[in-house]
C-alpha cells in the first residue's frame, strides 16, 4: 500500500510542477488540497481492496511501522516527501562465511610468519639487495634462492622478532635457483613443506615475504597452473630446464624472492622465484603482473637433501641436444604419434649418443630433412614432452643410473639402455 501511496503523491508533485508556469499562488494551493483529498481517498480505497483480495499475503508480510503523521508546510500543504537511503544488510550466512575465511588468512599468518625471515646480502663493503626466506628446521637451517645470496661476502638474517644474525651458506644450486643458509640459533619455529605432487590448479595459496623491504608482507591468490620450465643458464653458455614449475597470480614483487608459497594450512608448497612482467617500475625493477613462479617443495626437499650432505646438487644427464614435441612436426614429417619428444640432437659421446640414439638430419636452411628418434617412454612412463622427460629424469634419477628408453624409428619401436652421466658444470 505504501507503494501506491508514493505514486499517487508522485503525481500530485508532477502536476504541481506543471502547474507553476501558469497559475497563482491561491490558485495552486486550492488545487493542491483537493487534489491532496482524492489521493487520500484513492489510497485508502486501494487498502481496502489489497485487504479484501489478499488477506494471507497481507498477513504474511512484516509488521508495519506505525503511521507517522503526513507533514505539513507553513501554509497547510501536504509536504514533499523525502526518501531516506535503506542499507542492504549482508545475509547472516554469507557474513559468516567471510569470517570464517578471515580468521583461516589470520591464523595461518600468525603461525607462518615467525618462521620468514629477512634476508640482507652484502658484497664487500657494498649492500648489494635484499629478499626472503624461510626456517626449515628448528635448529636454524633456512631455505631461500640461489640469485639472492650469489656473490655474496656477507648474509645476514633478520627475523620476524627482530633478531639479526650472521649466516653461513651451506650450499647453493643455480640450476634450481636454491640456496640453504644456517644461523646459529635453535629452536626455531619452521615451515612444513608439502607434496607439491597434490597440488592442484586453483587452490588458494599465500606468498609471505619482503616485497620492496617491507617485511611481513602476505598476498593472496591461487594456484594458476602446474608443469611449467624455467631455464637457468649453465657455465658453458647453454641452458638448462628447471621443471615443475608452480604458477601463480599472488602477488610476487622483487624482494619476495626465496619466500615460502603456502597452501592455506600454512604448508609450503613452493618457494617463489620468478615474476614475467612487461611493465617496469620507475626505479627499473620488475613488478608484479599477475603472473608469478615457486620452485615446487619436492624440488626443495630434494635440494636441501643433497645440499646439507654434499654441499651440491648431482644432476643426472642425458645429452640431448635439442628436442621438440612431436605432435608440432607430426604432419609434416609423417609421424603416426601424437605424444612423445622428437630428438633434434645429441652430445657427441653423450649418454644417448652412446647408446646409439639419433637426432634429425637438417639442412642448412634449418629444415628438417629426416625425423630423429622421438622418445616415446622413459623407464615405462610415457612421455608427453620435453619437459615431461626433463622432471622425470630430474625427480627419479641420480648420475650412474641405467634407464630405458621406448622409441620410435621410422615405423619400428625400439628400447635402449641408457648409463645417465652427470651434468657438466
Amino acid at each position: 500500500m505504501n507503494r501506491f501511496k508514493h505514486l499517487l503523491m508522485t503525481g500530485i508533485i508532477m502536476s504541481g510542477l506543471v502547474l507553476l508556469s501558469g497559475c497563482s499562488a491561491a490558485m495552486l494551493s486550492e488545487a493542491l488540497q483537493e487534489a491532496g483529498a482524492r489521493a487520500r481517498a484513492a489510497a485508502e480505497a486501494v487498502a481496502t481492496a489489497l485487504a479484501t483480495t489478499a488477506p494471507a499475503a497481507r498477513a504474511a508480510e512484516p509488521e508495519a511501522a506505525p503511521a507517522q503523521a503526513t507533514p505539513r508546510s507553513p501554509r497547510g500543504q501536504a509536504a514533499v516527501p523525502t526518501l531516506q537511503p535503506t542499507p542492504t544488510a549482508l545475509p547472516r550466512e554469507a557474513r559468516s562465511a567471510l569470517d570464517q575465511e578471515e580468521q583461516v588468512l589470520i591464523n595461518l599468518y600468525e603461525r607462518a610468519n615467525p618462521a620468514v625471515v629477512f634476508i640482507e646480502v652484502r658484497r664487500g663493503a657494498v649492500r648489494a639487495g635484499n629478499g626472503s626466506g624461510f626456517v626449515i628446521e628448528p635448529d636454524g637451517f633456512i631455505v631461500t634462492n640461489n640469485h639472492v645470496v650469489e656473490g655474496a661476502t656477507r648474509v645476514d638474517v633478520i627475523f620476524a622478532d627482530g633478531v639479526r644474525t650472521r649466516a653461513q651458506i651451506v650450499g647453493r644450486d643455480p640450476y634450481s635457483d636454491l640456496a640453504l643458509l644456517k644461523v646459529n640459533r635453535t629452536g626455531l619455529p619452521f615451515l612444513e613443506l608439502a607434496d607439491s605432487n597434490e597440488v592442484k590448479v586453483g587452490q588458494r595459496v599465500v606468498a609471505i615475504g619482503n616485497p620492496f623491504g617491507l617485511a611481513g608482507t602476505m598476498t593472496l591468490g591461487i594456484v594458476s597452473a602446474l608443469g611449467r620450465t624455467l631455464s637457468e643458464a649453465a657455465s658453458d653458455g647453454g641452458s638448462y630446464a628447471n621443471p615443475d614449475i608452480i604458477q601463480t597470480d599472488a602477488a610476487i614483487n622483487p624482494g619476495n624472492s626465496g619466500g615460502p608459497l603456502l597452501d592455506l594450512r600454512g604448508r609450503v608448497i613452493g618457494v617463489n622465484t620468478a615474476i614475467r612482467t612487461s611493465a617496469p617500475s620507475v626505479l627499473g625493477q620488475a613488478v608484479n603482473s599477475g603472473i608469478g613462479f615457486a620452485v615446487p617443495s619436492n624440488t626443495v626437499r630434494r635440494v636441501v637433501r643433497a645440499l646439507r650432505e654434499e654441499g651440491r646438487v648431482r644432476y643426472p644427464f642425458l645429452g640431448i641436444q635439442g628436442a621438440v614435441r612431436v605432435s608440432e612436426v607430426a604432419e609434416e614429417l609423417d609421424i603416426p604419434l601424437t605424444d612423445g619428444v622428437m630428438v633434434l640432437g645429441v652430445h657427441r659421446g653423450g649418454p644417448v649418443a652412446r647408446a646409439g640414439l639419433r637426432g634429425a638430419e637438417v639442412d642448412a636452411r634449418g629444415n628438417i630433412v629426416r625425423a630423429g628418434d622421438v622418445i616415446i617412454a622413459f623407464n615405462g612412463k610415457p612421455i608427453r614432452d620435453y619437459e615431461d622427460l626433463i622432471s622425470t629424469l630430474v625427480a627419479t634419477t641420480q648420475p650412474g643410473d641405467k634407464v630405458k628408453l621406448k622409441i620410435w624409428r621410422e615405423g619400428r619401436t625400439l628400447e635402449l639402455e641408457v648409463v645417465l652421466d652427470e651434468r657438466p658444470e
